[in-house]
């Protein structure tokens, strides 16, 4: 599982929010190295000075009255090893970069500690006389010295971060919303104009998708108005003919009935092509549970005693779908199942809870079909099944893709392991 998001809005912000950390360590340490580092080495080279100014004057050191005095006047305290201990020389940290300094600028070893209470104190333990510690009060050194500098790299760094927010957010809005409109032209459907906002760019590429949307739309609506009136101009000669075949004598029986089983063969290649051209648009989409379109499609065949269709099930969630269209799917493909398969049949629901779907799979125990001939099943006027003397317009499946695609769904056929061809459909659950 990759940590680095997919989406441009996630890249974004975690671009933002790397260089801003980047930016944040740059600081620290350019203030470390050109402000801190300066002043702790010039704090390290004072207190050396005021040790070795300490140690001029040896009476001071000896004198226990004087001693008192000076410390009463500058606070800087002269312990025995016992006496340091007794007064938190075990709880001074000890700092290597500060006993260096100090030691070559005092000439010998020197142990420095820091005593972290307010005020700081530094305990040193000076080469010019290892049995006395001597502590210097750091007058105006504390903790929180440095806190304002955190806060406001802080600062920055939310406000950085908002301001990219923001600007990330109202960058990738138009996107959303041309993505939301792409794919609704893509399932068929044709929403309002969206308006342009964002950048000149992002009007400019939301003003083109607005014109392909209506360009798409008109042609789908002239596609439609041509075949209906090219169907309707079909079917007034083939009635003048139907009513021509009722004249003929009886003695041509046969040629009659030739003629109207090619008449009805052509009126369904004219409703079919009318189902494919048009969208189903005017049903609206309902939550509703598959397995009871399954249940009518199979009890609406329960007429006909010479085909039987097995059912195996599950429970399944309900899905947001146009129950119309989908429940002409099922019948289109029990109807080839049987037409081109086999008199008993299969069909089973399942709930895929890893991909949040519900897969609806319809079975034949027929020879099935060639397996070179299967990625073309779904083309318009393809027939998958010709060796067996198919009839039609060889849109039947590429109705049932159109409609299961405006769902957002997948079908897929497939010849079954044990025999048999089966067609399965998946729809998303919302």
């Amino acid at each position: 599982m990759s940590i680095v998001p997919k989406s441009a809005f996630g890249q974004t912000v975690l671009l933002i929010g790397a260089l801003l950390l980047l930016n944040q360590v740059v600081s620290y340490w350019s203030v470390t190295y050109y402000f801190i580092q300066p002043s702790y080495q010039q704090i390290n080279n004072l207190v050396a000075t005021q040790v070795n100014t300490l140690f001029e004057a040896p009476q001071l050191i000896s004198d226990n009255e004087r001693r008192q005095a000076f410390s009463k006047r500058t606070g800087i305290v002269f312990y025995s090893q016992e006496n340091a201990i007794k007064s938190g020389l075990s709880d001074a940290t000890y700092y290597r970069f500060m006993s260096s300094q100090i030691s070559s600028e005092l000439g010998g070893e020197t142990d420095v500690r820091l005593s972290t209470d307010t005020p700081y104190r530094i305990w040193i333990n000076p080469p010019q006389n290892p049995a006395i510690w001597i502590v210097i009060p750091m007058e105006g050194i504390g903790k929180n010295d440095f806190s304002p500098l955190t806060i406001i790299l802080l600062v920055i760094g939310v406000l950085s971060v908002a301001g990219g927010y923001i600007f990330v957010k109202r960058m990738t809005q138009p996107l959303r919303a041309l993505q939301n409109a792409a794919k609704a032209v893509g399932q068929g459907e044709f929403p309002a104009p969206i308006k342009p906002s964002g950048s000149i760019e992002m009007q400019s590429v939301t003003k083109a998708f607005n014109q392909m949307s209506q360009s798409i739309k008109q042609l789908e609506q002239d596609r439609h108005i041509m075949t209906a009136g090219i169907s309707h101009d079909l079917r007034t000669p083939l009635t003048r003919i139907r009513l021509a075949t009722e004249m003929l004598p009886e003695d041509q029986a046969w040629v009659q009935e030739g003629i109207v089983q090619d008449i009805e063969d052509m009126n369904d290649i004219i409703d079919q092509f009318i189902d494919y051209a048009k969208q189903d648009l005017e049903e609206n989409r309902e939550l509703t549970n598959i397995n009871l379109l399954v249940d009518s499609v199979v009890q609406a065949r329960h007429f006909d005693d010479n085909h039987t269709i097995a059912q195996r099930l599950q429970n399944v969630p309900d899905c947001l779908m146009r129950a119309v269209a989908i429940k002409r799917v099922l019948d289109n493909l029990v109807e080839n199942a049987f037409r081109y398969g086999s008199d008993h049949l299969e069909i089973t629901t399942e709930h895929d809870k890893k991909r949040k779907e519900v897969v609806c799979t319809i079975r034949d125990f027929g020879p099935g079909i060639d397996q070179d001939k299967l990625p073309k099943l779904m083309q318009p006027f393809a027939q998958g099944d010709a060796a067996r003397g198919s009839s039609g317009s060889g849109l039947g499946l590429a109705i049932i893709k159109r409609i299961i695609d405006m769902h957002q769904g997948q079908v897929n056929f497939s010849n079954h392991p044990e025999g048999g061809f089966q067609a399965e459909i998946r729809l998303p659950i919302d």
